[in-house]
């Protein structure tokens, strides 16, 4: 866990390798709405927009570190933060979002 009020960040191409190398260690979180993630997503993960969190915190593992990602990383980084502060102890947020994903790891994930 980062020192207070200050979210560990990841970059894409550091959770592309984790997809790759450890799968099962990891949730990648969708804090985007219905919208969003009808357009562009990554996969596998899970979707939760972000007003619903709080009401859904239960569909989160504890026992897998959680990366959070949304269209520019503004909104995940809040999440993230959010998630620490409930006691979640191996939290990220994707820098650069979506968008970040299709710029430099996966270019056929429409950019919006």
């Amino acid at each position: 866990m980062c020192p207070r009020g200050m979210v560990e960040q990841i970059g894409p191409q550091e959770l592309h390798a984790l997809m790759r190398d450890a799968p099962h260690d990891l949730c990648i979180l969708d804090v985007r709405e219905s919208d969003e993630r009808a357009f562009a997503r990554i996969e596998p993960s899970l979707h939760i927009p972000m007003g619903e969190l709080p009401r859904r915190m239960g569909e989160l593992p504890q026992d897998r570190r959680i990366v959070v990602y949304c269209h520019s990383g503004n909104r995940s980084s809040m999440v993230a933060g959010f998630l620490e502060m409930e006691g979640f102890a191996r939290v990220a947020n994707l820098t650069g979002g979506i968008d970040g994903w299709s710029r430099r790891v996966d270019p056929s994930v429409p950019r919006y």
